[in-house]
């Protein structure tokens, strides 16, 4: 298996180099080499200390202290009630500023490549320009993160040589930052190697650059900047380059399990996942890239030989029953048993009881440790990627904005492409498969039915993958949807041990958490920076 991201010490002492601890700190220029970046080895080099700042971002609290998943789950712990997990938490909040701190690091790392990469011209165009693209994508995606998470934030493009400079930096507003994140993007795509050339999704290729495209442009189509039919087509036209990328050949993996057994396995499938986060290791190897994948985000579990679990996250009675009997996403997605404390790898007991109030009590299961192959499993690190972008988003994307591209017209083609992912969910993609169309839409499936199956479909098919608050912003329902699952709690309250996640979803009813406030300590240091409304 081809593994880029492993570290050399080479790439380890560019990371020391080139890390800036604090975004507005002085004079980082101190710290870095002035004579770097003269071969393609330390180009790599820096290319990686870029792609680290992924890491940071999406290996820990991302996947289960951030609210993320909206009103697809919570976090499965009583004792920790302030912060975002729970829609209760302020300006000074820690993870506030980590996010942000990732971000721009990533940002940083970036621009001052950008600046060196034609440092030597003998090194061949060819090289430096797919690192270019690397760089300018990537530049692109933390600010993509951070656009989402803050609303308008400062614009930075050129490296940081003085401190003092980020001293008084406004906001860009948010058209700006969505129209500087299309511009590096839009570049990127030129310049990075199709994804057959690469041969995984750890590095970026021209089909996550186009599918990323057309994710920005969805967003950019609804909430906040609400453009509309523009940005509809624009996303329609990047996701169709991917499918019909003869060449690329994406394609669903026809068993939605083996999509995640293959990211526990560390095993790559160009067709299904286009971009994911790289983490690697076990922390009793030379190697120290893990992650949280499986241990924050998937089932509890004391069990070594299964591979120890927190069990970060509960789900919600409104995920579950949005799944249909017979779709074999439910009981993945969401844990239809325990595991055993002790015994063989893997060794389960099944869950029974499908009340309504006893379904707040089960866990999300997409990510299992069971079927991790590094040995030994280390307690609460794992190897397993994070993925960014699948190909069934590309397909819904396709069909979201062709549909609104269409004056809420339900094409043939929009209408094929939920088919595709709904045939997968019920088993229906393998050769040979009876009744393929057995669970397909209708071809006369009115305009308010596709659209909330549009909706309903991204929930089954990307619960906690991290995207359901960002998707209920921009479809403006975000609210609206969190009181569903008041109502539906106080209709059929969880079980005791449970009842505590009511506050969470009563606490997410307050405008002001459609974006965060900016971080405190920006707010002291930078004489410019605005705070967000009601923060």
């Amino acid at each position: 298996m081809k593994r880029y991201f492993k570290y050399t010490i080479v790439s380890l002492c560019v990371l020391c180099l080139t890390s800036c601890e604090k975004f507005l700190e002085r004079n980082p220029y101190d710290i870095m080499p002035s004579d770097y970046y003269h071969t393609e080895e330390e180009l790599t080099a820096g290319i990686i200390g870029v792609y680290d700042k992924l890491g940071a971002l999406y290996g820990s609290t991302w996947l289960y202290l951030m609210g993320h998943e909206a009103d697809e789950g919570y976090y499965a712990r009583a004792n920790r009630p302030l912060g975002p997990q729970n829609f209760n938490f302020s300006a000074s909040h820690s993870y506030v500023a980590t996010v942000w701190r990732n971000c721009y690091e990533g940002i940083y790392r970036a621009n001052f490549l950008l600046e060196n990469i034609d440092k030597n011209p003998d090194i061949p165009r060819i090289s430096r320009n797919r690192i270019r693209g690397e760089a300018l994508f990537l530049r692109g995606h933390y600010y993509f993160v951070l656009v989402q998470m803050y609303g308008g934030v400062p614009l930075l493009l050129k490296p940081t040589k003085d401190g003092a400079a980020n001293m008084n930096v406004p906001k860009s507003t948010v058209a700006e930052v969505y129209e500087q994140i299309l511009d590096d993007f839009k570049m990127a795509e030129e310049m990075v190697p199709p994804i057959t050339a690469i041969g995984h999704g750890g590095r970026v290729s021209k089909s996550a650059v186009r599918g990323m495209l057309a994710r920005v442009c969805l967003y950019m189509a609804g909430y906040p900047l609400q453009i509309g039919k523009p940005k509809y087509e624009e996303a329609r036209y990047w996701a169709e380059k991917v499918i019909q990328d003869a060449e690329a050949g994406h394609a669903l993996n026809p068993d939605f399990t083996d999509v995640f057994i293959k990211y526990a396995r560390d095993e790559y499938d160009i067709k299904e996942s286009i971009f994911e986060v790289e983490f690697w290791g076990n922390r009793q190897d030379s190697y120290t890239e893990t992650g949280t994948v499986g241990f924050n985000n998937g089932p509890f579990c004391s069990n070594p030989e299964t591979g120890n679990g927190f069990g970060g996250l509960k789900v919600t009675a409104k995920l579950y029953k949005t799944y249909s009997s017979g779709d074999v996403r439910r009981d993945w997605t969401i844990a239809n048993f325990t595991y055993r404390s002790s015994g063989a790898n893997g060794a389960k007991t099944n869950i029974t009881t499908t009340t309504e109030s006893s379904l707040y009590d089960r866990e999300p299961a997409k990510w299992r440790r069971e079927y991790e192959a590094l040995l030994p499993k280390t307690t609460s690190a794992t190897p397993q990627n994070f993925p960014l972008l699948r190909y069934s988003d590309i397909l819904l994307m396709y069909a979201e904005a062709d549909f609104y591209a269409s004056d809420e017209q339900v094409t043939t083609s929009a209408l094929e492409y939920v088919n595709q992912v709904r045939r997968r969910a019920y088993g229906k993609l393998v050769d040979g498969a009876t009744n393929i169309n057995q669970y397909d839409l209708p071809a006369s499936t009115d305009a308010a039915t596709f659209e909330q199956e549009i909706r309903d479909e991204r929930m089954r098919e990307f619960a906690f993958e991290q995207m359901r608050k960002a998707d209920l912003i921009r479809w403006g329902i975000f609210i609206t949807e969190m009181k569903k699952v008041v109502n539906m709690m106080d209709a059929n309250p969880p079980k005791a041990d449970n009842i505590y996640s009511r506050d969470r979803f009563v606490n997410a009813l307050y405008p002001r958490h459609l974006i965060w406030p900016i971080p405190s300590v920006e707010i002291t240091m930078n004489s410019a920076m605005v705070q967000n409304p009601n923060w």
